[in-house]
């Protein structure tokens, strides 16, 4: 197959998906305006140019109409044999404005469960797109209703899990050098790798940590990733007191999530909205008990009780009581990490989704050629 996505290029949820089917022997183009470093070398990139990027807020609507043609271009100059645009509100309407057919749209879930609440145009697009759309990948259930009700038809939705890579992302991958390093030796150590920024929260944790080491004082934390809130959240750290028993890691490259995971104890997430927690996911994988918010697509992967534990939004109290629990109750948080293995290999392995997405191309491609067909003879 000769395959284009339109789909952010920086992203290592791009990358994982566009390197399974090069790797496959697939001719795979991507287009978008930034990429990392990476990608499966027979990758061919289109890169989209933004005008006056200083100034990028006041640019970025006259860049997005120049794309339009750029994309029409480039997809005339290549002729894939099916086009899939990543993200619904921007790269979903380049695709949907070009005309190309067979398009999949393919859901992240702010792109469907933020911004359309956010902004009634953002709501018309995303209609637009799904509408225009010959099939339609989501990644939860619960942001398949969401596409539902904003008028997408049913027997287009398909899900696939965003699925891990099970020898990446293993409990095997605990590291004793590691956990000198970072002063966790010895003590249970909670982890958070949601971006620092207001949608996933992490002050929660932050406040909820005082409540813990009053319990149990050995306890130590890791805040992965960056954001605009890092130092806000150092500063109340300080203030609280509780400074000395976080690390704040900052970014972390992709590679390097599998042995902070592994080599912790309890997994925490604080986010005001998923769609598919792909960091529940992987912490799971990594055999981790995790302590998350109250949200749909949380509870399609945790029990509450069962194999983690689910608190209300912004309740640090209660965050605090279910991870002084499982740093308490060591058979429990064991068992709970076993079973999220489990369920992880069972249900979203990399390997078979993607797998699932091969197919599901393959007949969308048929599906179009037996139409064109068919139009041509009557």
């Amino acid at each position: 197959m000769k395959i284009c996505y339109i789909a952010d290029g920086s992203s290592i949820h791009t990358q994982k998906w566009l390197n399974y089917f090069a790797g496959k022997g697939h001719e795979v183009h991507l287009v978008y305006w930034k990429v990392r470093s990476g990608y499966d070398k027979t990758i061919r990139v289109h890169y989209l140019k933004r005008f006056a990027p200083k100034i990028w807020p006041v640019t970025r609507y006259i860049s997005f109409l120049r794309w339009v043609f750029k994309v029409r271009k480039i997809l005339k100059e290549i002729q894939p044999d099916i086009l899939d645009a990543h993200f619904i509100i921007d790269n979903g309407l380049l695709a949907a404005l070009s005309g190309f057919h067979p398009f999949i749209a393919t859901g992240w879930g702010s792109d469907i469960l933020v911004f359309p609440q956010r902004n009634f145009i953002w709501r018309i697009v995303a209609r637009f797109v799904l509408k225009r759309a010959d099939r339609i990948f989501c990644n939860s259930d619960y942001m398949k209703e969401k596409m539902l009700l904003m008028g997408a038809e049913p027997d287009k939705l398909s899900r696939i899990n965003h699925g891990e890579d099970l020898d990446k992302f293993n409990p095997n991958r605990a590291d004793k050098d590691f956990k000198k390093k970072l002063g966790i030796t010895g003590c249970p150590a909670v982890i958070s790798i949601r971006h620092l920024r207001p949608l996933y929260n992490v002050e929660m944790l932050i406040r909820a940590i005082p409540l813990v080491l009053k319990q149990t004082p050995q306890a130590r934390f890791i805040i992965g990733s960056d954001g605009k809130q890092r130092g806000y959240l150092e500063k109340l750290a300080e203030k609280l007191g509780v400074r000395s028993s976080i690390s704040f890691v900052g970014y972390m490259p992709h590679d390097d999530i599998p042995v902070y995971l592994a080599s912790s104890d309890v997994y925490v997430s604080t986010s005001r909205s998923d769609s598919s927690p792909q960091s529940l996911q992987e912490a799971m994988a990594c055999g981790l008990a995790p302590v998350v918010t109250d949200l749909p697509a949380n509870r399609e992967w945790l029990k509450d009780g069962e194999n983690g534990f689910i608190v209300p939004q912004d309740d640090h109290r209660a965050l605090a009581e279910k991870i002084i629990y499982l740093i308490e109750n060591n058979k429990i948080r064991v068992e709970f990490g076993k079973r999220n293995r489990r369920i992880i290999e069972e249900t979203d392995d990399y390997i078979k989704e993607m797998g699932k997405v091969e197919k599901l191309y393959a007949a969308v491609i048929g599906a179009s050629k037996t139409a064109q067909t068919s139009n041509k003879n009557n």
